[in-house]
């Protein structure tokens, strides 16, 4: 493709599907397990995710529990009556021929997502979210497929945006808020690597100061959030230069080719009335009443923006600091249980973000998995406020907490780790090193300040970093300063 910068002034309009399958330990509409990832092909199947003939479903309450949750955290009007329907297509993982879906009568409707992208803050409009079954899943071994029917028949819901995003920042800032959002809810776990969450992008192009929609092209087969902010960086550049050039944009199904790093044509776009949609026979009509709402409503959690907005409130952390402990519940839950053991918002912080998330990092673990609990940590951090270790070895304690599991008042009492504050052994000890380097020494009393803090790593390095930093600072600012004070004394002599 041209690399170019196109021409023309268009403006981008970017709408957006997204399925997410929901985290029930059941199917949508039988008991099969929907809870488990990685089974043998083929093993968590029965007559009726297989769609055999004469089997009935039966409608997953927590499935639609889910749904509606989602739809109050984001902000939508639900329904007092709605319905499934047969969106009827032939395709080798769609194992009766139809799949399950809601269409005139979602559950939510009219809802929006506040999102903060290119420097400003903007509303997306939230269409609908609504409930469905997933399908199976086709894998391709060159000349034939297998289909595995494991995921047919697993809930799945889809939020469907309006066209609302003009840029490939703003669509991704609204997928990545969109997935936070399902987490804190715990009704999906929004894993785009093991399909848990999905999403087709609609994107087109118009002059810019005009009303008139361009012609869409819907972007499927995007399973990372660089893969989407990628397929619409580059859609958007193919358009433009056909506008440029005086073309027209199809409209078609384009894949992403994450090998070529460009969008491919996949078929003819369909609409609504080629999947011949019909209320569903089998199932009766839902009517959501008011208190079952109201219920549903009393469960939802303290969202991530008024999470951020209360720890910047009540711990006086930055916003910054706000907004990396609160992107996530698990670990704005450690960061809540550990400050209410050591009150010490922003010192809990920065162990949060600087030790802890550098270790998560490395291990690829999640918070909840680590070693160092809540507790083990505010006890490791009073460890450090009562002077009983340094900060150098209070590092060192928490590898060995993370590694073995163990309290830090364990690890130091039994590695003899306890913080070196005797001030008679610290003044020989600087002794010493003042003794056995002059050349430092004399490099000090010319001028050079900073070979101060050198030998204070060499009192350190003599104790094994065990002493207390504030007494050795201490120690030798006044043993050098008196050495400072001598030598003035003799250069005073000598011109007497």
């Amino acid at each position: 493709m041209d690399s170019r910068k196109p021409t023309g002034d268009y403006e981008v309009i970017i709408g957006m599907e997204v399925h997410a399958q929901l985290d029930t330990k059941s199917k949508m509409f039988c008991g099969c397990r929907a809870d488990v990832f990685g089974a043998e092909p083929n093993t968590l199947v029965c007559p009726v995710c297989l769609g055999m003939p004469g089997v009935l479903p039966v409608i997953n309450r927590r499935a639609v529990e889910c749904t509606i949750m989602t739809g109050l955290a984001l902000n939508c009007s639900i329904a007092e009556f709605s319905r499934f329907a047969r969106k009827n297509y032939n395709y080798p993982d769609l194992v009766k021929g139809y799949q399950i879906s809601q269409y005139e009568l979602p559950l939510c409707h009219n809802g929006w997502l506040e999102i903060e992208a290119d420097d400003t803050t903007k509303r997306v409009r939230i269409e609908r979210v609504h409930l469905e079954e997933d399908t199976g899943k086709l894998f391709h071994m060159g000349t034939y497929s297998l289909v595995d029917y494991n995921r047919s028949g697993v809930p799945l819901m889809e939020i469907v945006s309006e066209p609302d995003m003009r840029s490939a920042a703003e669509a991704y800032a609204y997928l990545t808020k969109l997935r936070q959002i399902l987490r804190y809810l715990g009704v999906s776990s929004g894993d785009m690597e093991k399909g848990a969450m999905r999403c087709e992008v609609n994107v087109s192009l118009r002059p810019a100061g005009t009303e008139t929609l361009g012609t869409k092209v819907e972007i499927k087969n995007l399973n990372s959030f660089r893969s989407v902010k990628m397929a619409l960086e580059y859609e958007i550049q193919r358009q433009a230069e056909i506008l440029d050039k005086g073309g027209t944009v199809e409209q078609v199904t384009m894949g992403w080719d994450e090998e070529r790093q460009r969008t491919v044509v996949q078929r003819s776009k369909e609409f609504a009335h080629d999947y011949r949609y019909f209320p569903e026979p089998d199932l009766p009509p839902l009517e959501i009443s008011r208190e079952w709402v109201a219920e549903i409503r009393a469960q939802l959690p303290e969202l991530p923006d008024a999470k951020c907005d209360r720890f910047v409130a009540q711990y006086g952390l930055s916003v910054y600091d706000a907004t990396v402990l609160s992107a996530e519940r698990e670990v704005a839950d450690y960061f809540e249980n550990c400050v209410a053991l050591y009150p010490q918002a922003k010192t809990v912080a920065n162990w949060i973000s600087g030790e802890i998330f550098r270790r998560m990092n490395e291990a690829g673990l999640s918070i909840t998995e680590i070693k160092v609990t809540p507790q083990g940590l505010a006890g490791l951090l009073n460890l450090v406020e009562k002077g009983a270790i340094n900060l150098n070895t209070a590092r060192r304690v928490f590898i060995e907490m993370l590694e073995s599991g163990r309290s830090a008042e364990a690890i130091v009492a039994e590695q003899g780790l306890a913080q070196m504050s005797d001030i008679e052994t610290l003044e020989r000890i600087v002794d010493e090193v003042l003794a056995a380097n002059p050349d430092q020494v004399q490099q000090y009393l010319a001028g050079k300040e900073t070979v101060a803090r050198w030998l204070v790593g060499q009192v350190m390095k003599a104790t094994q970093g065990k002493a207390n930093p504030q007494l050795v600072n201490k120690s030798l600012s006044e043993k050098l300063q008196a050495l400072q004070r001598l030598r003035e004394d003799k250069k005073s002599a000598t011109h007497l």
